[in-house]
């Protein structure tokens, strides 16, 4: 066993790009929200969805659900959600935020607009790649429901 002498450690380095399996499909993740525009070349006015590990995080980050729909939304899997034009998805036990320990990301899917996934376009355009044994893999993009206090209607 070799032992060394590390100053940095990965959960106190400033990370701008992550490229991961996420629990839908492969992602860019990020805190800093303009970076991810200029990766997609999306419009200032199309916000990212955020990604928090767990309920805790949700709440700390002041975020409210409609009472009626707290439990449809504690309870499901795979689902974003958006309320009054904010987008967050509960995303628990995931790779990334195990290793990364931060309380929220900003997600979208990792590829060009209106592509599928390009691992060389990714590459270029990441700082990290978390990568498990089943590698990195395009999967079924989660569930998107707009809700408010009344009703929920399903967006994809």
């Amino acid at each position: 066993m070799v032992k060394r002498n590390c100053t940095t450690r990965l959960s106190r380095k400033v990370v701008s790009i992550i490229l991961t399996q996420t629990d839908t499909t492969v992602g860019f993740l990020s805190q800093n929200e303009t970076k991810l525009q200029e990766i997609k070349s999306r419009t200032s006015d199309k916000p990212f969805i955020k990604v928090y590990p767990d309920f805790k995080s949700f709440k700390k980050d002041k975020n409210r659900v409609p009472n009626t729909q707290k439990l449809k939304v504690r309870r499901s899997k795979k689902t974003t959600f958006i309320v009054k034009e904010s987008a967050f998805r509960v995303a628990k036990n995931q790779l990334d935020s195990i290793l990364l320990n931060s309380e929220w990301y900003y997600s979208t899917s990792a590829n060009e607009t209106s592509k599928s996934f390009d691992r060389v376009f990714c590459e270029e355009k990441t700082d990290i790649i978390i990568e498990n044994k089943e590698l990195l893999h395009e999967g079924k993009p989660s569930s998107l429901f707009k809700i408010n206090s009344k009703k929920r209607r399903k967006l994809r």
